[in-house]
């Protein structure tokens, strides 16, 4: 496959309902410039505002993987993202005319068909990998789930699953070669339930849109024709349907004898695809599922995340300056002792990214009290550091320093790893992932060498100075 990044080569679109919602939408690809990512846009809200797909922004994972940024979300991402990865493309603007994604026939293959349509278009700019260098291992002793990802120089993956059901068993798959494989052997895998979850899932709000030709129902349950038309018209099916012999409902022919344990693949596939970097890597995992695989994502992208700063401060030369102190003066109305940025080595306008420092000394007044016989340097000041550097961020890319200030609204999410000394170096590394209505909304990590010590979740809003 190519080591180069890649994109759609033109817009293509295909509509349908969403699986769980039932909502019909329209799904389009879109060319995205280099290191853009995956981004779901929600064409059908104000502003149309953009979720990366990332791990972080995950905030639900009942039957499928749902992302979201505020109140705006997209759920079931996950055969969407699997087609892009398996497609090898790197770079897309997803945008969507409802919450949802069009389930098809359940499967990736019509995402898949989407981009064969539209062509693949090589960019310029070298496509990153994460290469592991000792094992990642994930655990649910409760559920009997372990994933465990080994240093390899390809991306590889192996799933076994294990029902107490005769129809399913024990089944495993492997996938060796993305490139020659994905389409052919595991793309077109259907998602699949029991027949007891059905009533389940649908009283709980979900499989609005499934019916039996984007989805196989597992017959595990003993019923009566009655009691089958009951729970179908339940679910708005029309039609005969019956129980089978070959342990499916409607005796729907799998396209692959272990076709449940290809769609499992499937799934991980999109699901690790929120790391936010390819793997180079060996994946095996035993009985996964989307939680698991979005708790095994978010240990990966720490690591990515961590790796990723240690590579920019030891690409930047010591005295490597975008804003030095008297520059950040100019700009940032703080002053002594509350201006909390030492200097700005990195400012990504495009990209809405900056990267700044704050050297811990001895001498910082917080240390009087906190504590005394054991200086750490509190939680809440490098929450202020991370801010002021997002701050940073927006003042340097346009808004007007002399009329403008830039307030602290809000943190969602922050967590502190490794309390933060005298001597330490802390970098914050501040994204903003969305700007409308003067409001900003910023994920921000702060790492002292090569540990992360603390990340949160930020919002600010821009003002009138004399307003304020």
């Amino acid at each position: 496959m190519s080591r180069k990044q890649r994109t759609v080569a033109t817009d293509v679109s295909m509509s349908g309902v969403g699986l769980h919602t039932g909502n019909t939408s329209t799904i389009t690809f879109k060319p995205a410039p280099e290191h853009y990512g995956y981004r779901f846009v929600r064409m059908d809200v104000e502003g149309s505002p953009e979720i990366p797909a990332l791990v972080d922004h995950v905030v639900d994972i009942a039957r499928g993987t749902t992302i979201a940024i505020g109140d705006v979300r997209v759920h079931t991402v996950e055969h969407v993202l699997a087609a892009l990865v398996g497609m090898g493309v790197d770079n897309c603007r997803i945008e969507l005319t409802a919450n949802e994604p069009p389930v098809g026939d359940g499967s990736s293959m019509p995402f898949v068909e989407m981009i064969q349509r539209a062509g693949i278009q090589e960019q310029t700019a070298d496509r990153e990998y994460l290469v592991l260098e000792a094992p990642i291992r994930y655990l649910d002793e409760e559920r009997g789930t372990e994933i465990v990802a080994l240093p390899n120089d390809d991306y590889r993956v192996t799933v076994l699953v294990d029902y107490n059901n005769p129809a399913l068993g024990s089944q495993h798959t492997g996938l060796f070669d993305l490139e020659r494989e994905f389409v052919s052997e595991f793309a077109s895998a259907r998602t699949f339930c029991f027949l007891n979850e059905v009533e389940m899932l649908h009283e709980q709000g979900l499989i609005k849109g499934g019916n039996l030709d984007n989805a196989i129902v597992i017959v595990d349950k003993e019923m009566s024709d009655e009691e089958l038309a009951g729970v179908l018209a339940k679910l708005g099916v029309s039609g005969n349907a019956v129980l089978g012999t070959n342990g499916i409902l409607n005796n729907n022919k799998l396209r692959f004898k272990n076709e449940p344990a290809r769609h499992k693949l499937l799934d991980m596939l999109g699901d690790l695809a929120l790391i936010g970097v390819p793997l180079q890597a060996q994946v095996l995992a035993a009985r996964p599922g989307h939680s698991a695989n979005i708790e095994f994502a978010r240990k990966v992208r720490q690591l990515y995340l961590q790796k990723r700063s240690v590579k920019k401060v030891q690409r930047l030369p010591i005295d490597t300056t975008v804003f030095d102190i008297q520059q950040i003066l100019k700009i940032m109305p703080h002053r002594y002792p509350f201006l909390l940025v030492d200097r700005i080595t990195e400012f990504d306008q495009e990209n809405k990214r900056i990267i700044g420092f704050k050297n811990i000394t001895f001498n910082e007044p917080c240390f009087t009290g906190h504590f005394p016989d054991r200086p750490i340097f509190p939680g809440v000041l490098i929450l202020e550091a991370m801010a002021q550097t997002g701050c940073m961020l927006l003042l340097a890319s346009g808004v007007e320093v002399e009329k403008k200030l830039v307030f602290f609204m809000s943190i969602n999410n922050a967590k502190f790893r490794k309390p933060v000394v005298p001597g330490d170096r802390l970098v914050m590394d501040l994204s903003m992932v969305r700007f409308r209505m003067n409001t900003a909304q910023l994920i921000g990590k702060a790492y002292v060498g090569d540990t992360l010590v603390a990340e949160a979740e930020l919002s600010a809003a821009v003002v009138d100075k004399e307003a304020s």
